[in-house]
This record gives structure tokens, sequence and C-alpha cells, in this order.
């Protein structure tokens, strides 16, 4: 093996150096140190000295400290002089961006797929989108197959760009880096030139400016030429000159590469090894051969570029062939990051050109999801809090101040994991409000048992958390189970609920049991509370509810018959495109529209297989009528025929259904000038120039990825790609004045107004290696492109294989939440009918559920659908979520129950129909209430929460409502039907019991 001396600056060293020069102090982090862990502590036996309740010490002490870590994340980034929310992190769908999944094209792949080739293929994609490594992209692994591929904050205009530089092989070159002592007429040429590019007579180019990926300092060392450049984000970088093979069919590049891999040199330390073909082979060779090190010692050095961007500059130390070792002192970041650059130039196994799933939605929508978001949790906090005040008074303030810092302290947990806050994730902490208050209210209606049976106070409190317990764990559990399972099996915004959820419910159990028993507990011992009034909405009560069962079983089986005919009428249309494959976007029309004129001129295009929803946007007043959302069952797989993407055939179909009326749709039109050919010298030949104009404003980046597009879609008369490497150009935005204002000096560049990063009207510059006629060509193909273009403001696709895998994953989540329920509840309750009768309430509840989501979808084109706030609802991942949500919240009802008919029934072997009424009235006012307050927040996340979230919302509303009957009319009937099976001792002893009961009466 021949060696190459890698120069390169450690990473590692760099960040440290970095952090000691920019980080925090020593003597700041022991502050903050002693603020969180000794503080509270210290406030607490303060607190209780002066309240003379010493032993309360460490209890006080240890909530002030939950507290305070909880609030940690939010005052550093206000101390540091950012808005608090910074400390919470968005997912796409609150703050927009896009989540992508590519799949390997295995029909075309030589290679066959491994975990190190999928691993270097996220290395690689992961380079080509992130160059810097800064950006806050997420790049991993799904499945065996498939790669998935987060991008925050970007609009459509960055989806765009980012899908092309996926797909589309990267441009990897191996060229010599410029030195005063080889080079001086090309450093001097560069130095006077104007543009990046040093030309020959002939035009050609032979050296460049290019920038270099990262932001440590470029070594100037063996003479390296250097020069700081300004980059178009406005960050400071730098350029190094490096010596461009004029003959294109002499250059290096990634096409000869067969592959790269970590490797040891011959001192047995990490080295990255590499293997040309046999044309490479020879191509390496000649370049290296010239370039070997002088007798004198002075060395040369290769440059590794990756998109035109200078990644590594490794020392020659002598002749390559087809195969190379670089050497060096690396730490394992940099051995990946090498392998990434040089395995990125031609992707290890090809992607499939579009994603088989997407959802990009655009910063404009998220923001405004956000803000429905936040207005229901607000209306929600504030609606629960006035209701268990007025009902409960000094209890009700007690469960207030529990559910304030139960809120703290799941977005403090959730700050602090960094985990990411998506819609469903929202609702879900807009859900743990009113479950939170559900574990206070089992506890205050125990303290007004004891009251009533004529304890004191004190020992009403202390009787009323302890037999409260068991419950709460047993019924908080349950739900805890069906978070563990959409976590695991669930997608990204899916999970995203699951953390909520699963963090809301263990903080619920916290605050209730512990915070609230401390604040009673110090309120009795120093007699600020002599008493505790509660109102009552039931009493007492003797309702027969056991009687009543045959009734409640006759209007169950008709209601599930009856929904259950409309979803097998709705067939395929009750599933969302999660489950059936298919694309929904969002487009917007410059002027007001009426939906059932929309709708008709789309389903003459379309078909009637159509779902059309209108959109208003809380932040935009301006938006009625204007946002529209399509979903269809049309998708990638179903163009293959025609050669054209999905969403390329959506755009195509909504220009044909508009085309010619007022319906006008939002798109960003060109139009260009003459091209003009540059003045040039005998050093730097001439170009070409061309001025264009948009009918919006657009970033740099989205027009310069249409010219390459464009470009790149040129060809020879044999059909093959006429610009395999993309000529370089130049984009200059704004108009004439704004042109002179980037020639202002630097002082009057810091005192003038920031630089608009959109612009209307674009210049670009091109060399003479693009051909006058072609850049022709392109421009009225790009020209013709975004005159069909409509701006899609969400995209969200799924390929039916996608769609299948996920109808399996939630049965499969369905089916293992029940599984796991029932041998939760076989082990606390030693008795497997316990666990049986509660799963034939749950499956009750989801077919109920189920039936009235296909029924509200059939009602919603009725005059019931305004009124009622009724969709044309269907059942997606969210949906399942809720469904799971609706077990959880049946179940935790259907425990509180059976939790007092064990208490009724105490050692009696027998289970009569007294014991369970009596335990069913006992616990009415409790299922009520906790019914109400988890209702009250239901409704409001549903009449407010917006339309991502509608359908969800709406399973909710009907799951607490059937939740409740269920565990009262279903769970526990058939609990007795099952623990009085024929031939059962616990029917004999029920007989017996009866019998006993029938005599004393005569």
């Amino acid at each position: 093996m021949t060696g190459i001396d890698f120069h390169s600056a450690t990473l590692l060293a760099a960040e440290a150096t970095e952090k000691a020069s920019s980080g925090v102090s020593i003597w700041t982090i022991i502050g903050i140190l002693l603020i969180v862990f000794v503080l509270p502590f210290v406030l607490g036996a303060v607190i209780s000295r002066a309240l003379k309740l010493k032993e309360f010490s460490q209890k006080i002490g240890l909530v002030l400290f939950t507290a305070i870590i909880a609030a940690t994340p939010f005052v550093w980034q206000v101390t540091h002089g950012h808005d608090w929310r910074n400390a919470i992190r968005l997912g796409i769908d609150l703050a927009g961006g896009s989540n992508m999944v590519f799949e390997v094209d295995q029909a075309k792949s030589e290679k066959e797929l491994s975990n190190e080739v999928m691993d270097q293929m996220v290395g690689a994609i992961g380079r080509r989108i992130n160059p810097s490594g800064t950006e806050e992209v997420t790049v991993r692994k799904v499945g065996q197959s498939r790669i998935e591929v987060i991008v925050p904050g970007a609009d459509s205009e960055d989806v765009q760009r980012i899908k092309s530089l996926i797909t589309r092989l990267g441009s990897l070159e191996f060229d010599i880096v410029a030195n005063r002592r080889d080079h001086p007429r090309e450093v001097r040429l560069a130095q006077e030139a104007k543009g990046k590019d040093v030309r020959d007579n002939e035009g050609r180019v032979i050296a460049s400016w290019r920038e270099v990926s990262n932001d440590e300092p470029f070594s100037t060392e063996d003479q390296m030429v250097v020069r700081p450049v300004t980059r178009k984000d406005g960050t400071q970088g730098e350029e190094v000159l490096v010596i461009i093979e004029p003959n294109e069919e002499r250059r290096v590049t990634g096409k000869y590469l067969v592959r790269a891999r970590q490797s040891t040199d011959e001192n047995g330390a990490p080295a990255v090894s590499f293997t040309f073909n046999a044309r490479g082979g020879t191509l390496f060779s000649q370049l290296t051969s010239k370039n070997r090190p002088s007798k004198d010692g002075f060395h040369r050095h290769l440059a590794v570029l990756l998109d035109g961007k200078v990644h590594s500059a490794p020392r020659l130390i002598t002749t390559i062939g087809s195969e190379g070792q670089i050497t060096g002192h690396f730490s394992q970041k940099e051995i990946t990051d090498l392998l990434n650059v040089l395995n990125a130039g031609a992707l290890e196994v090809p992607l499939k050109p579009e994603p088989v799933s997407e959802f990009s939605i655009s910063p404009l929508l998220g923001i405004d999801v956000q803000e429905k978001g936040k207005q229901a949790i607000i209306i929600a906090a504030v609606a629960v809090i006035a209701f268990m005040l007025i009902y409960y008074r000094f209890s009700g303030l007690v469960a207030n101040i529990c559910l304030t810092l139960n809120l703290l302290l799941v977005m403090g947990s959730m700050s602090f994991i960094d985990a990411t806050f998506t819609l469903p994730g929202l609702a879900g902490l807009v859900l743990t409000i009113g479950m939170a208050v559900d574990a206070n209210v089992l506890i205050f209606e125990r303290i007004r048992e004891e009251k009533n049976r004529g304890s004191s106070l004190r020992m009403a409190i202390n009787n009323g958390f302890s037999r409260a317990f068991t419950t709460i764990v047993d019924a908080n559990l349950t739900t805890l189970i069906v978070a563990v399972v959409l976590y695991v099996i669930g997608t990204d915004q899916v999970r995203g609920f699951a953390v909520t959820l699963f963090i809301g419910i263990v903080m619920s159990m916290f605050t209730a049991l512990y915070v609230g028993r401390l604040i009673f507990d110090i309120f009795e011992r120093k007699r600020w509370i002599s008493d505790l009034k509660m109102m009552s909405i039931v009493g007492d009560t003797s309702i027969d509810f056991i009687g009543k069962r045959k009734l409640a079983g006759v209007c169950s089986v008709a209601l599930i018959i009856i929904g259950m005919g409309v979803v097998v009428a709705r067939g395929q249309e009750n599933l969302d495109i999660d489950f059936t494959g298919g694309t929904m976007v969002t487009f917007e029309f410059e002027n007001k529209q009426d939906i059932d004129e929309v709708r008709n001129s789309l389903q003459e295009v379309f078909g009637s297989s159509i779902t059309l929803e209108q959109l208003e946007l809380s932040n935009d007043p301006s938006s009625e009528g204007r946002f529209f959302r399509l979903r269809t069952t049309m998708n990638d797989a179903d163009q293959e025929n025609t050669g054209k993407k999905a969403a390329d055939s959506i755009r195509d179909n909504l220009n044909k259904a508009f085309d010619g009326t007022d319906h006008k749709l939002r798109k960003v039109t060109m139009d260009y000038g003459d091209v003009k050919k540059l003045t040039g010298s005998e050093d730097s030949p001439a170009g070409s120039e061309v001025e264009m104009t948009f009918s919006g404003d657009l970033k740099p980046s989205t027009v310069e990825n249409y010219l390459k597009e464009a470009i790149a879609s040129i060809k020879n008369e044999d059909g093959s790609e006429k610009y395999e490497r993309i000529p370089e150009f130049q984009l200059q935005g704004g108009s004439a004045e704004e042109k002179k204002a980037e020639e202002k000096t630097d002082d009057e560049k810091s005192e003038a107004a920031p630089e608009p990063d959109r612009f209307k009207k674009m210049t670009a510059q091109f060399g003479p290696d693009l051909a006058v006629a072609d850049l022709q060509t392109a421009l009225a193909a790009m020209k013709n492109v975004m005159a069909t273009t409509a701006v899609l403001d969400e995209v969200n696709s799924f390929d039916s294989s996608v769609a299948s895998e996920m109808q399996e994953s939630a049965l499969m989540a369905m089916l293992i939440s029940l599984i796991a329920i029932v041998a939760y509840i076989w082990f606390r309750f030693q008795r497997i009918t316990f666990g049986l009768a509660a799963v034939a309430a749950l499956v009750h509840d989801v077919l109920v559920v189920l039936g009235l989501v296909a029924l509200g979808a059939y009602l919603s084109n009725t005059a019931l659908g305004p009124v009622m706030g009724l969709t044309d609802f269907k059942i997606n991942l969210p949906m399942i979520a809720a469904f799971l949500t609706i077990v959880g919240y049946s179940l935790n009802d259907t425990i509180v129950v059976f939790d007092r008919i064990r208490e009724v029934r105490g050692k009696n072997p027998a289970l009569t129909n007294n014991m369970v009424n009596e335990s069913l009235n006992q616990t009415l006012s409790r299922t009520l209430l906790t019914s109400i307050t988890t209702l009250i927040v239901v409704i409001i996340l549903y009449a407010i929460g917006g339309e991502g979230i509608h359908g969800f919302a709406y399973c909710l509303v009907l799951g607490v409502i059937v939740g409740t009957y269920s565990s009262i009319f279903i769970a526990s009937p058939v609990l007795l039907w099952l623990m009085n099976r024929p031939g059962s001792a616990t029917a004999r002893a029920t007989q017996e019991s009866e019998k006993q009961t029938s005599v004393s009466k005569s």
C-alpha cells in the first residue's frame, strides 16, 4: 500500500478550545449546581423552621428541587437573552419542515444490503445535505432498506433542493491544491480575477477558488493559498485555490471510485483505504506522480472536493495507483467524516428518486397549527382550574397547584431529554390536563367518604390518600403500558404523543400523591383548615345498574351493528393515506373561493375519490377561502407507466383543473431577458449573463436548484447527459440598487439593513463552459416548469408498501396493548376474569367509536355536519393513538370500579348483584367528575385545536363518553357473568348468599 500523510486540524481539540474560549466559566457552573441541587433543600429547611414543622424539611426541599430543575432550561434561555420557548424543540408539524423516508432501489443495486452499507449511506446523505454539520438535520436508518431524513424549519423551496441533493450523484473530485512555488501564474491571476474561476486562452478553467466545507482555519503550510469569504447565509468562511485539470477527460472524479473503507496503517493506527477502477487508477497515478514531494522535502496537497467544496487536503507522499491509503493522526470522528466524503460521491446503492413517505409543511401552516394548539391548552387549563376551584374549593386550589406544577414538570422533562413537541404531543399535553385531575378527584372523593363516616380531618386526609393510592397506581400503570406500546411501534409524530403522555402520567402521580399530600398535611397541622367543604352533584345513590344490563346490551349491540354497517359501506374511504397509500397536499388560491366550486373542478380531473377540506389560518385573517387540503390515492407506484412523480402529476392536474378559470392558483412564475455575452480578456475569456424576474420572492438556492436541474436535463443526440458536471455559475439577487449596496464598504454594510434572503430579481453569470444555446434551452425549460408548478404548502405522501406496513403496525399496537393489559390486570387482581371483563369493555369501546367515526364522516355532508363540526373523518396514525388513549382512559375508569368491587367484596367468596351495584354507586361521583373534567378538555381540543387533530379530538370526545358508559354497563356486568359462570365456586357461593338474603328478607 502507498501512503498519504493526512493534514487536518484535529476536530476534538478544536471543539475543546472553542468551548474553553466561549463557554461557561467553572464558577458559573458551580453556581448553577448550588442553585439547583443545594438551594431547594436550604429553602426547605428555612420554610419548615418558619412553619415550625421541621419534619417536613426534606419533603418541601424535594418539591422545590423538582420545580427548580424543571424551570432551569427556561430560566437558562431567558438569562442568556433568548425567548424561553427556545428551550422547547418543536416538531416539523408545529414549526414547519419535512420528514422524508427514502428507500433503496434494490432492483438497480449491485451490492447486497448490509448494516455497513446502510451506515455509509446515512453518512453520505448527511454530508450532502448538511456539509457543515451545524444544521439541525437528522439522517437515520429505518428498517433494513430505508433512510429517514428530518429537516426542521424547511419550506417547500428547501424541500425540493434537499430531495435533489439526496438522490442525484454527488460531484466528487480530486484536484491539486495550488501553492506559490509551483503555480505563481495561476495564483496571480486568481488574486486579480473578479470571479472564482481562472481560465486559459481557450476559455478552459485551470484554477478555481473553492470553499472549505467546515469552519476550522485552513492551514497555509507548504505555501497553499487561502482567502476569507462571506457565505450566502452571512457567516464567515475560507476559500482555497485549487488547480483544475483543463481536460475534463483527464479529471479524477468520484465516478472512478469503487469504495472507501476504514483500515489501519503499518503502525496499527486508524486509516482510510480506497480503491479506484482501472481507468481511475491510471488517472490518479498520473496525477499523484506529477505531484510527488520534491527532493528538498517540499510537499503538494491533494484536494478532496464534494459538490465543489473542499472537505480535506491530504499531503501527497508518493505515487498512488488503483489502491491507496490515507494515514495520519485520526480520531474516529475524523475517520468517519472522511469516509462519508469519499463515499458520498456515488452512493453505495441507488435510492428511489421520490421518498416512499413524506410529510412536509410550510412554516406558515406550522405556526398556525402551533398557535391553535397553544390556545387549546390555555383555554382547557383555565376551564379545568375554574371548575376545580368552584366544585372542590380549597381542595380544588390544591389540585390546581398540582396541575400547574405538573405542566411545568412535563415541559421541563421534555426539554431536558430534548424530546420533540409534535402536534399529537400537544394534544397529549392537553389530555394530560384532563387526566391529571383524575387522581385528585379520586383522593378528594375518598376524603369525602371518610368525612361522611365521621373521621377527623387528619384521619380523613390520611385514609383518603392511602385508600386512593393503589387505585391511582393501577389505573395509571395501564395507561403507561399503552404509552410504551405507542412509542415502540408508532411513527415520530405518534411517538411525540406517547412521550408526552408517559411523562404527564408519571408527573401527575407525583404531584397528586406527594405534593398534594404535603400541602394538605401542612395546612392541617397549622390549623389553617378545619374542614374540607365540597360541592356534591350526585350524593348518595342506590341505582340498580345491573338490573339495566339487558337494555344497555341491546343498545350497545344496535350501535355496534349500525356503526359497523357504515364502516363496511364506506370501505377504503374510512382510511387515510397513512393506511391506503396516496398523497395529501395543501395549496393556495390568490383569491377567496367557494369550496363546492373547487371540489367540482377537482373531481373532473381527479375523479370522485378525493377528499377536500378548507383551512383557515388563525395567524392570517385573509386566508379564509384561499387554503385547501386535497387527499387523493395517487402515489408514485401508480405513476410508474407515466414516468412522472405523484407530486408532479398532482401539480399537473391542479393546473388542468383550474386553467382558464377564475380560480387562480398561487404560483411563482419566471421571465428572463436576453442572454448577454460578457466581455473578457486573454487570460479570462467571456461567459454569459442573464437577468431573471419572478412573480414572487424566491431564495437564491431555489433558483440555483431549478437551473441545475434544467441544465442536467439537457441531452446529447445519443440521449446521454451532455453535462455530467454542471458548469459553475454565480447568482446575484436584487435590483440594480441592491447590487450597488453590495459594493459598499464593510463599515457602510454594517450600518445598512440586513440583506434580504429572497428576491424577485436575480442575475446569473455563466462561464464559457456552458454554451449559450444550452443556456437558452435550460432557461426555457425552467420557465415552463415554474409556470406549471403550483406552490404546495404541505405534502404528505405514503407509498402503498409503507401504508400496508402502517396497517400491520397499528393492528399490532392494538393487539400488544390488549395482551399487556390483560396480563397486568390478571397479575394485580389474581384472577383472569377481571382482565377478560376489562378487555370486553375495551373491545366494545373501540368498535363503538370506530362506528361513530364512520357515521360522523357520513353525516358530515348533511345539515348536521357544520353544526356539530363533523368532517369526512379518515382513520390515520394519530387516530390510532386516540383509540389506544381511549383504551387507557376506559381502563382507568374500569379499574377504579373493579378496585371498589374488590374492596366491597372483601374476603367473601360470592359476587352478588348488590355488591356490584353498591360499588358502582360509591364510585359514581368520581366517574362523572373525571368524565366531566376530561370532556371539558377534549371538547375544547375538538372545537379549537385545529384541523390537524380534529379527527383525533373527535375520537377522544366519543371515547370519554363511551368509556364512562362501558365501565358501568359493560365491564361490571361482564365481570359478574364471568365470575358466576355455571359450575364455578363463585357461582355456588353467590347462590348461597342470595338464598340467605331472601330468607332474611322473608
